[in-house]
């Protein structure tokens, strides 16, 4: 199974029916899903991982928005949280990068989400590989994701 398999088989654990999109172009970085889905990158609810004290450490923020780790992440977390690579994300989520979802994740994960999203009707979330995005509104994501909501941009 892909990693998008492997998500939507989540899903279904979560009693969710995602209306996930796949694209053969892509949908890697948010600039990719934008020009995919044709909507403003702000729209595109990005998934960053981490490496927390315990647990792998996933902040979903706007596409449009970087992640302030130092002063931000450090006052929700207390802890400057580190960067990862490729096989840590692999790892601590069970989705490589450009396709970890905001929810579904094999092992558990602290989640945060950034308030900014929730100016938007909807966002669009990575569905488990680099060529799928799901629709989801903000409320929802940060329910089905058990999302702490805190400002974590620069």
């Amino acid at each position: 199974m892909d990693g998008h398999e492997v998500w939507l088989a989540e899903c279904v654990k979560l009693n969710l029916e995602p209306n996930a999109r796949r694209y053969a172009e892509g949908t890697r970085t948010s600039q990719d899903a934008a020009e995919q889905l044709g909507c403003d990158v702000a729209h595109i609810a990005k998934s960053i991982v981490f490496k927390g004290e315990m647990s792998a450490i996933v902040v979903i923020t706007s596409g449009a928005n970087r992640v302030d780790r130092k002063r931000k992440l450090k006052r929700i977390l207390g802890y400057k949280p580190s960067m990862t690579d490729a096989d840590y994300i692999i790892e601590n989520t069970g989705y490589a990068p450009g396709g970890v979802p905001p929810f579904g994740h094999l092992k558990p994960c602290i989640v945060l989400m950034d308030e900014d999203l929730f100016q938007y009707d909807i966002v669009w979330g990575a569905g488990g590989s680099a060529d799928s995005v799901f629709p989801i509104t903000p409320d929802e994501l940060c329910e089905r994701s058990g999302a702490l909501v805190g400002d974590v941009k620069q």
